[in-house]
């Protein structure tokens, strides 16, 4: 079982030494088109197959509420007609047949009004079927209650679908991370990284939930209102067309112009994000140091870049909505003045116009709602595109399929001719070889940057090395899998890492499957049990998320009971004293000893006083060993050491 001991990011490399390349795809430059814009939108899509089959049976409760919806003002229509038909029927002279009706109105010059009695189904001296009229509206309502069901449960099954697919991102995404290797965190900010992680997700979520069933539903309609249109009359659907092209094209061109924004705007929203975490992380060092207004200037930078790419993106899209509306009603008034002047003929009845009027408000309330819609896509293509930038980065290399483990577990660790490097154009470690004997203490001390951290990195492979090899009892630490490497070794750390949780609990990390005495062990034989008593609920007392309600050592100590609980064959110490006061280094320097006991370890030092006793102290200096050996040899050459042994004690 794998125990993992320290957080793999808390092992970055020395401040000054060459920073881990980017290896992420880059990011679209502000002014620019979206980058892939239709692939990221068909791949965005291609995240529903999983729900193909559910997806299939939402479509055709779409199609059938569609179908009722459409149908309802045809037969509304109906009602009209005979509302209409009684109101003329009633006026006309009773016990005349139709055709006398109409001759007489003829006679009497009323040639319009006669074309349009010969175009209605009209009984002279009978008027208004109210009894007709009723089912007629009854059987409408059944019509709008089916079509609101079939919708409801239509937006029911879409909104499972769409969530177990967000939901299903989101573990992609937690998967991938876990699965980078250290240098992409090394090279991103961890405010852009979880802007992608959350923002962006949640976005996403967004946008294909407000989108998809609106989408669905109004081409549907669109493409059934068209055809009861062209039924009802050709002349008048062909009117209502026009407005189509006219309502495409202004789309295409203000989406064309507003993509870029919207690209602009998750951009600068990810930045402002990581200023955010970066300016509340240090906010002591920021108060301190009286950079408060350094902080409100560059913040007010970002936020204004953010306020312009949002305001752009928004307001370019937000004209999408009214152009349409403004073909639409164009659209209306021509369908009025054509439909009137028909029924006036008798070539179509009142009740057609009046469908077919209210067929025209419904076909352009699909476009106009479509139009609205697009920012919404684009935002959401936009920020896909930064999650999909995040899950093509390139993995950690892969465990080997036939992997080894040592025969003996002793903790010998040798490094032989090992080469290492961030940027190809900048050495850092060249042909180095180092062997450090079970048991042994070995001390790696040296100026910042020369590479101290990134060697025991490169043993725990938080990054894989370019040449030379490193074993671990005879076996190349490539040959075995990251969780057996790490099951071995054991880290403390100077930036300690605590959860929000209990401290027995951060204790048990180390080994989930610890016995309550094993984890009361560690903690007595690290001196936790020393502080722990004076707190309120002793083991049971939670730390908060930045662990500000114990000290730097006390946390400092709560990490080696981590590292002590878990057992590991090898042990890395890196500058575990450094932040801590004179009293509790004693204490931390005692219940490293008690750590290191019957284990080999690598100790990174500053404070040369803490390592006199290593069996083996290595002086590293631009990557390579300039001396090794014990505390008294090192001295006595004069040489790094020594001045490194002066510069602290003379």
């Amino acid at each position: 079982m794998t125990r993992p001991v320290a957080s793999p990011t808390q092992g970055a490399p020395d401040p000054s030494a060459p920073a881990a390349p980017s290896i992420a795809p880059k990011a679209p430059v502000p002014g620019t088109r979206a980058l892939n814009f239709k692939p990221s939108l068909k791949r965005l899509l291609g995240l529903l197959r999983p729900e193909k089959v559910l997806l299939g049976v939402i479509l055709v409760f779409a199609i059938a509420s569609v179908v009722l919806t459409v149908a309802a003002p045809s037969v509304l229509g109906h009602a009209t007609n005979l509302i209409f038909n009684g109101v003329v029927g009633e006026q006309l002279p009773a016990g005349l047949s139709k055709d006398q009706a109409i001759a007489e109105l003829r006679a009497d010059g009323q040639n319009t009004t006669a074309d349009m009695v010969s175009g209605m189904d009209v009984v002279p001296g009978v008027g208004i079927d109210f009894s007709a009229v009723g089912w007629v509206l009854i059987f409408v309502l059944v019509l709008y209650v089916a079509s609101s069901l079939l919708a409801w449960a239509q937006g029911y099954m879409l909104n499972i679908a769409l969530q177990r697919t967000i939901r299903n991102l989101r573990a992609s995404v937690e998967k991938k991370v876990h699965r980078l290797p250290l240098k992409y965190f090394d090279s991103h900010t961890r405010g852009e990284l979880l802007s992608k992680v959350t923002n962006d997700v949640d976005n996403v979520s967004t946008s294909l939930q407000q989108t998809l069933s609106q989408l669905i539903t109004g081409v549907l309609t669109v493409l059934g209102i068209l055809g009861v249109m062209i039924w009802i009359s050709p002349l008048l659907a062909l009117v209502a067309l026009l407005t189509v092209p006219a309502s495409f094209a202004v789309t295409a061109v203000i989406a064309k112009r507003s993509q870029p924004h919207f690209v602009d705007q998750w951009k600068h929203t990810g930045k402002l994000n990581g200023q955010i975490e970066e300016t509340y992380t240090g906010h002591e060092l920021v108060k301190a140091f009286g950079r408060q207004a350094e902080v409100e200037r560059e913040f007010g930078e970002r936020n204004d870049k953010l306020f312009q790419s949002s305001f752009r993106a928004q307001f370019i899209s937000g004209m999408i909505m009214p152009t349409i509306m403004f073909l639409g009603n164009l659209n209306y008034v021509i369908i009025a003045v054509v439909g009137g002047l028909r029924v006036a003929s008798g070539t179509i009845s009142l009740g057609e116009v009046q469908a077919f009027i209210q067929y025209s408000r419904q076909f352009t309330q699909p476009l106009t709602q479509v139009g609205a819609l697009v920012n919404l896509v684009q935002s959401g293509v936009a920020s896909a595109e930064r999650i999909f930038t995040l899950l093509d980065a390139e993995d950690e290399k892969p465990d080997p399929a036939d992997a080894r483990v040592p025969a003996v577990d002793t903790g010998r660790v040798s490094f032989e001719n090992v080469s290492f490097r961030y940027h190809d154009d900048q050495p850092l470690i060249e042909d180095l070889s180092l062997v450090a004997e079970p048991g042994h203490l070995v001390a790696i001390v040296g100026p910042t940057g020369a590479g101290k951290t990134t060697l025991v990195n490169l043993i725990m492979r938080f990054y894989e090395i370019d040449s030379g090899r490193i074993t671990i009892d005879g076996v190349d630490t490539r040959e075995m899998t990251r969780d057996e490497l790490r099951e071995r070794t054991g880290m403390v750390l100077q930036d300690t890492w605590l959860f929000g949780g209990t401290i027995r609990d951060n204790i048990a990390y180390g080994d989930p499957s610890a016995s309550e005495e094993e984890i009361l062990e560690a903690a007595r034989v690290s001196y936790v049990d020393k502080f722990v008593h004076s707190l309120p609920n002793g083991y049971d007392t939670l730390i908060d998320e930045e662990g500000n309600n114990v000290s730097a050592g006390e946390k400092q100590l709560i990490t080696i009971a981590r590292a002590f609980l878990a057992k590991p064959l090898i042990l890395i110490l890196d500058e575990a004293t450094s932040s801590v006061d004179t009293r509790t280094e004693l204490l931390v320097q005692k219940a490293t000893a008690a750590l290191r006991s019957d284990r080999t370890s690598f100790v990174i030092a500053h404070r040369l006083s803490t390592i006199r006793d290593a069996d083996l102290i290595v002086v590293m200096e631009d990557g390579h060993i300039v001396e090794q050996g014990d505390h008294d040899s090192l001295l006595r050459k004069r040489g790094a050491y020594q001045r490194l042994y002066s510069s602290q004690f003379s």
